[in-house]
């Protein structure tokens, strides 16, 4: 399978003043493009051209990185863009939000704590809410790993490479994690993908 970057669900300014049209523009249109462009290089030379992108990302970690890591790059950021709407982080479908007062302590208790995954997370990487066996958890990752590579299901996850933030917010990423847990979330793909873990 060939790496294709895919249009924004919503035009480049859509999240402002949460995340402006200049860092859609530098994080998709370039970033993102270069994961597919470099993924795609190194999938030719690779034995996993005619594997899923979540089989490419489990067989490549741990033995190929570059692959690993523009293919987890890939996957974490086609997933990043459907995870956030306009005006979103409302209404947290009835199911999801049972789990999550269940699993997670509530939803004020899952923002502080996957606010704090993020913020502790050291350099580049990702803070998430995975599935693993039905069971949600708050997850994060060095670079660009997900929870894959551990046998769960991602379901959120917020991107805290400098690139996804630091044009709006220089560097208060505490700042950045609460303004995107506040207003972007989209909360009906994330209960697609919990659904869809189980």
């Amino acid at each position: 399978m060939a790496f294709e970057l895919p249009d924004l669900p919503y035009s480049h300014d859509a999240l402002a003043p949460y995340m402006s049209a200049e860092t859609l523009e530098f994080h998709h249109d370039k970033h993102h493009l270069a994961y597919v462009t470099n993924g795609n290089n190194l999938l030719a030379e690779s034995d996993l051209s005619g594997e899923t992108l979540e089989n490419i990302i489990i067989k490549s970690h741990g033995k190929n990185p570059g692959l690993f890591n523009n293919a987890a790059q890939h996957y974490n950021h086609l997933h990043f863009w459907k995870m956030m709407k306009p005006n979103g982080s409302n209404n947290i479908p009835s199911n999801l939000e049972q789990r999550i007062n269940e699993d997670l302590g509530g939803i004020d208790k899952l923002k502080a704590d996957f606010i704090n995954a993020g913020v502790t997370q050291f350099g580049s990487g990702w803070c998430w809410i995975e599935s693993k066996n039905g069971t949600l958890s708050i997850s994060k990752t060095a670079n660009g790993e997900n929870p894959l590579i551990n046998g769960a299901s991602p379901i959120l996850g917020c991107d805290v490479w400098e690139h996804s933030y630091y044009i709006d917010y220089r560097n208060a990423r505490p700042k950045y994690l609460e303004a995107w847990f506040d207003n972007l979330i989209n909360w009906e793909y994330v209960a697609e993908l919990y659904e869809g873990s189980m």
